[in-house]
């Protein structure tokens, strides 16, 4: 089963893919989409082609469930309106199903294991890597 993990920053769905076998690691995916940008979010169009461009992404790489990093609603860190509005699109998806994990079993999930980082993984999608891994 492949599943990925999605962080959302700024403009962007930074991905991850994970094959699982067996809740058991497998692989790391390294694919050539690494994230995927929302052009301009009062647009309509641009809204739907970020939607389309998602769901292209799933079917093509055959993704069974995606979980994404949940961002604070209030408080220092809160998400940016954008990012939830991507949020909301991602769910949409007609491919497969989402899920949301908090920061904080991020966080815990990261502190109660020795986690090794691919190589082939950009510094930008630690935190994406971590919420597939965190699934888990």
């Amino acid at each position: 089963m492949r599943v990925c993990g999605v962080e959302l920053k700024s403009n962007f769905a930074i991905v991850s893919v994970l094959e699982f076998e067996n809740d058991d690691i497998v692989d790391y995916i390294d694919l050539k989409i690494k994230k995927i940008t929302l052009e301009d979010d009062e647009d309509c169009n641009s809204v739907k082609e970020f939607l389309n461009q998602f769901n292209q992404f799933l079917e093509g790489n055959k993704i069974s469930k995606v979980f994404v990093k949940k961002r604070s609603k209030k408080g220092a860190f809160s998400g940016g309106a954008i990012s939830f509005k991507m949020e909301g699109v991602i769910q949409l998806n007609s491919i497969c199903n989402i899920e949301l994990l908090s920061a904080q079993t991020i966080s815990s999930y990261e502190k109660k294991n020795n986690i090794e980082y691919p190589s082939k993984l950009t510094k930008y999608q630690k935190q994406s890597y971590l919420t597939a891994l965190a699934s888990f």
